[in-house]
């Protein structure tokens, strides 16, 4: 694989970092070219590589110039784009992977309302194009160019997804709802109170802001107003309890397209939002603050979202003053030989090992590991046939072996139900010991 790696943030970093890691004693992995709007910062993400049989180089680019990334992956020939940029560059760097007939991951699509709701309604009035339809319509271009396409490649989508299909293909015969949570209770050590985001600004203004949807077998996609479907879930590992909401998510998108087929009827996302958090984000909406349209200020055009993206703390602000986990999962409901059966299956990641392994803080080290993961499987040939997929498109296997074998943590909670009651749990590690899988 001859990789250009465009974004070299939090996530970017990490995934560098990693690859690093994942290619030393393999040949699967040629050459690897960082680009970002920080000439800089791409050139010092060449430093890891150094000593390193893979080949790093470092790339200013203005990725909304197609010019530009058009001439990086002639430059280098280039046989893969990874997308690790801001999310409204999405569409622009599948549509260049596209045409410039290369392979193609990212973590997540770009959606945008056509106008908030008060209540709910049909989600595909609210959205257009609706999620992940860029990527998906695109399917028969893919098969045609003979060329993959995996979206959603991080660790919410993406092994959520993984887990999804591995639940559905291993631990169910009928799987009927699958209801993703995201849970965290990474704090100031001192118990400060501080506003951190965990994530791109920009990802979540608009992951939080933006109408969630809802899937159902019945009804089709659901739009609801911002904060809905306000639940408490009990964390594993210690997290406990917390109050989780629904948001924009491309999860209740994918998982319908590609586990119908196991009987699936229901499928939501929900993440556990600290109360300031969403206060600050509902002040921001109502300032106007998170507007994309250009205004005039001292004879300045500025994007109202830029500045805040400016100003508020980034994910790289939570270092080693913080502590906690963040713990994301799917929770799975069907039957199994004849009963009704619920399982939590989940990633846990301890803000302490983010920074010590990758200086870095849990959420961006889980989706970093999750993207790093798929990438490896494409390079290797094993997660790789021609089109637009989702990681549920692919076998689970391959993945949750790699998990294991980086140190990924996967675990399950056989929660209250006629199965528990009857029939003795089933380790992953049982089920992975016994599958065939290709050689890495």
């Amino acid at each position: 694989m001859r990789l250009l790696l465009v974004g070299c943030g939090c996530v970017g970093e990490v995934v560098g970092k990693f690859l690093e890691e994942r290619s030393r004693d393999s040949n699967w992995l040629e050459s690897i070219v960082f680009a970002d709007y920080d000439y800089e910062k791409a050139k010092e993400m060449t430093e890891f590589y150094k000593g390193s049989k893979v080949k790093a180089y470092g790339e200013g680019l203005d990725a909304s110039n197609k010019d530009q990334l058009r001439g990086i992956i002639k430059k280098y020939d280039c046989d893969c784009l990874f997308d690790a940029s801001p999310p409204f560059l999405a569409e622009t760097l599948f549509d260049v992977a596209h045409e410039m007939n290369v392979d193609f991951l990212n973590m997540g699509t770009w959606s945008l309302p056509k106008f908030d709701i008060k209540e709910s309604m049909e989600a595909k009035k609210v959205y257009d194009p609706f999620m992940t339809d860029h990527n998906f319509n695109a399917h028969d271009k893919w098969m045609k160019n003979g060329k993959t396409a995996i979206i959603c490649v991080g660790i919410d989508p993406g092994v959520v997804n993984v887990f999804a299909k591995f639940a559905a293909q291993h631990l169910f015969d009928e799987l009927h709802e699958l209801h993703v949570k995201d849970g965290c209770n990474i704090s100031k050590k001192n118990n400060e109170d501080d506003l951190a985001f965990g994530f791109n600004v920009w990802t979540i203004l608009d992951e939080c802001l933006n109408p969630s949807v809802v899937w159902d077998k019945d009804t089709g996609y659901t739009a609801y107003p911002p904060f809905s479907g306000e639940e408490l879930f009990n964390f594993p590992e210690g997290i406990g309890y917390q109050k989780i909401y629904q948001i924009e998510h491309e999860e209740v998108v994918c998982m319908p397209k590609f586990l119908k087929e196991y009987g699936l009827r229901k499928c939501t996302y929900k993440i556990a939002l600290d109360d300031g958090l969403i206060d600050a984000l509902k002040m921001i909406d109502k300032l106007g603050m998170r507007s994309l349209k250009e205004i005039n200020y001292k004879n300045q055009m500025i994007k109202p979202r830029d500045v805040v993206a400016a100003v508020l703390p980034q994910p790289d602000k939570i270092d080693d003053s913080y502590e906690g986990k963040m713990c994301v999962g799917v929770h799975c409901k069907g039957i199994k030989d004849g009963l009704k059966r619920e399982i939590f299956i989940y990633q846990p990641y301890e803000q302490e090992e983010a920074f010590e392994r990758f200086n870095s803080q849990a959420v961006v080290a889980q989706t970093a590991i999750g993207a790093t993961i798929a990438i490896e499987l494409l390079g290797r040939g094993i997660w790789k046939k021609p089109g637009v997929y989702s990681p549920e498109a692919f076998d689970p296997i391959p993945y949750m072996k790699l998990m294991n074998e980086v140190n990924f943590r996967h675990s399950i909670v056989e929660m209250n139900s006629e199965y528990m009651k009857n029939k003795k749990s089933v380790e992953i590690n049982e089920i992975l010991q016994k599958a065939a899988q290709p050689a890495f």
